[in-house]
């Protein structure tokens, strides 16, 4: 019929123009190639990720100048971008009678309570990602709807639960409390992660003799590690951040940030701040410890 579509070429060997024959006669209309869409869409992604770095980091970083400041630099304006390197508020707060126990109580909670998110939480991802049965699918649903319920609602028949029991008051009862909190989800990411495990793996590992807790444990596990760090850590945070259930059930005592709220509600603007940053440097650091596993599981060597 005639019609038919020249494409032009720039010197990157990229389409720069396509001409269109219509039936009213030759149309050339410039398009923008594939090239420059891409590199449009990467500067719009790396746009994006520096806004939602700064949006997250900014409040931090000033959280730590203000903590390692004098008090008249936390209470001047404007503030300062660089820190005074001033310990008097972290060495006060550290000083201060029950910081010390209270910070390691916090840090044997969340510890025990990555251990029981991941020992029940695994498992059961595992089964649901391996074994078809009967409402599956609304068991998951149910699994997610257990956070549904607000911890406050469950405050007073939870204590008197604990008190019969003789576990308030007890590191190990928030640690189950914690888990409580923290398991639902340790078993739908520990699903989603086992599901991305081809079976074929285990049934080959089967078929050169192994049982099936040695695939498991020589096959799938080294596969899953990254996302089972990847839970662990949320389990930790859901712990470490929890203050609620450590303000109810805890008299002697009580983890971090349940001490630091009763204490440091009336006290002066620097000690906050040095009490914040108490809060967020050692889950900082515990990331950053194994931010090995975090990368493979995202895939960054």
């Amino acid at each position: 019929t005639g019609y038919f579509d020249a494409v032009g070429w720039c010197d990157f060997g990229l389409p720069a123009l396509v001409t269109r024959a219509t039936r009213g006669g030759l149309m050339s209309t410039p398009l923008i190639t594939i090239d420059v869409a891409q590199r449009r869409l990467r500067r719009l992604l790396l746009v994006g990720a520096a806004i939602a770095t700064v949006w997250v980091l900014l409040p931090i970083y000033f959280l730590v100048v203000n903590a390692w400041s004098s008090q008249e630099a936390v209470n001047a304006f404007p503030k300062a971008f660089v820190p005074e390197m001033n310990h008097e508020s972290l060495s006060f707060l550290l000083g201060f009678d029950g910081v010390l126990t209270s910070l390691v109580n916090s840090l044997i909670v969340a510890a025990i309570t990555m251990v029981f998110s991941i020992g029940l939480g695994a498992p059961a991802g595992y089964a649901l990602a391996r074994y078809e049965f009967r409402g599956k699918g609304t068991f998951r649903l149910l699994i997610l709807l257990t956070r549904a319920f607000p911890l406050p609602l469950l405050a007073l028949p939870l204590t008197v639960l604990y008190i019969r029991l003789g576990v308030d008051d007890t590191l190990v009862g928030l640690a189950l409390v914690h888990t409580m909190l923290a398991l639902p989800f340790a078993v739908l990411i520990t699903f989603s992660l086992f599901s991305g495990v081809p079976t074929e793996l285990e049934e080959a590992a089967w078929v050169f003799g192994c049982t099936k807790v040695q695939a498991f444990r020589r096959v799938v596990l080294p596969i899953a590690l990254p996302g089972l760090a990847a839970s662990a850590i949320f389990a930790f945070v859901i712990s470490w951040n929890e203050v609620f259930a450590s303000s109810v059930l805890m008299i002697q005592n009580r983890t971090l940030t349940a001490f630091l709220l009763q204490n440091l509600d009336v006290s002066p603007m620097h000690m906050k701040f040095a009490g914040g940053a108490l809060l967020v440097l050692p889950a900082a650091t515990f990331m950053f410890l194994i931010r090995k596993h975090l990368f493979a599981m995202w895939g960054i060597s």
